[in-house]
């Protein structure tokens, strides 16, 4: 049996080094590719969906479209097609707002 992971070389530790850094460069390489555009776009999602506003159009996730009546802690309320019908849906189904909003003033020169 030969343990010769376990030895103290100097060759052995030289050949791991590579190992280890690519390890390392899998990593990062992951977190910038993968995980932060993941975190960025729920910020913005939850930035979307705690900035609703009676009177918004919005989509949900089943795509619903409708129009926001009320809004409550965590649910909303909202109208739909013209027989006018009323859904009650939790705030985190909301996908999409399509209400258009006004642009931020140009700063003055």
């Amino acid at each position: 049996m030969s343990f010769a992971f376990l030895t103290t070389d100097a060759a052995a530790s030289g050949s791991m080094l590579p190992s280890i850094f690519s390890l390392v460069l899998i990593v990062v390489v992951f977190y910038f590719f993968i995980l932060r555009p993941q975190q960025k776009r729920e910020k913005e999602s939850s930035k979307m969906r705690s900035s609703l506003e009676v009177g918004d159009d919005i989509i949900t996730i089943g795509g619903i479209v409708g129009t926001i009546v009320s809004i409550k802690e965590d649910t909303l309320v909202i109208e739909t097609g013209s027989d006018r019908s009323k859904l009650r849906i939790t705030r985190w189904a909301v996908q999409q707002n399509t209400t258009p909003k006004e642009a931020a003033a140009p700063a003055k020169k």
